[in-house]
């Protein structure tokens, strides 16, 4: 976790709305966990074979280099739709805490949206300036995308709710920081709603099972 001085330092980067908030993230959590508001979990019984691969599927990330999924065969993927000025974005500071704990046996990806509220950045740079300066992120970010349903919804986020393409799931991101796992074989695993916690038993439990 963050230590005391970091997380003073970067509350003096925050606007005044950011650290707004951050400190409102942990109530937002529990009102949600309260009324059962944003806290689905599906996950697969099977983890059905999907029909497409996801590992083929072209990623540019903010840095302007394209990647695909495949160099991480073996490991599990946590896949992130993520916003700069979100009740949620509190969580880039979990999932850069998990991404330490469990650096080398997963991997995370963020994909800034702006498809809820309008509630990321205008450009990439900033996005990439916000996220490295308040909570330190240095897991993969890839370029402002579209992920809800649409013609413009983003390759990867087409495969990942469309049962055709991953052979089960239907589900779309439901708002910021919904979080999709993929297994050590390119099967999805799981999705699950933005107001469970990265560093929750929930998805932890997903992410160290065996297959």
């Amino acid at each position: 976790m963050l230590s005391a001085t970091s997380s003073k330092t970067q509350t003096r980067n925050m606007s005044t709305r950011q650290t707004m908030l951050k400190a409102f993230y942990p109530v937002l959590t529990k009102v949600t966990r309260f009324f059962g508001v944003n806290n689905r979990k599906i996950i697969s019984s099977t983890a059905e074979q999907p029909h497409t691969s996801i590992y083929e599927i072209p990623i540019v990330l903010n840095s302007g280099d394209t990647i695909t999924l495949s160099q991480w065969k073996g490991k599990k993927i946590l896949i992130v739709n993520t916003a700069s000025d979100c009740g949620y974005t509190g969580q880039y500071e979990e999932l850069q805490s998990l991404y330490d704990q469990q650096k080398g046996k997963i991997m995370i990806i963020g994909f800034p949206a702006n498809d809820f509220k309008k509630q990321e950045k205008a450009t990439d740079q900033d996005i990439a300036a916000f996220c490295k300066k308040n909570y330190g992120v240095s897991f993969p970010i890839a370029m402002k995308a579209s992920v809800i349903k649409g013609n413009d919804q983003h390759p990867l986020y087409k495969w990942l709710s469309t049962p055709d393409q991953n052979g089960w799931n239907t589900e779309a991101p439901a708002w910021n920081f919904s979080k999709y796992i993929i297994d050590e074989q390119g099967k999805l695993s799981s999705y699950f709603d933005p107001g469970v916690s990265p560093v929750g038993d929930d998805i932890l439990n997903e992410l160290t099972k065996s297959l």
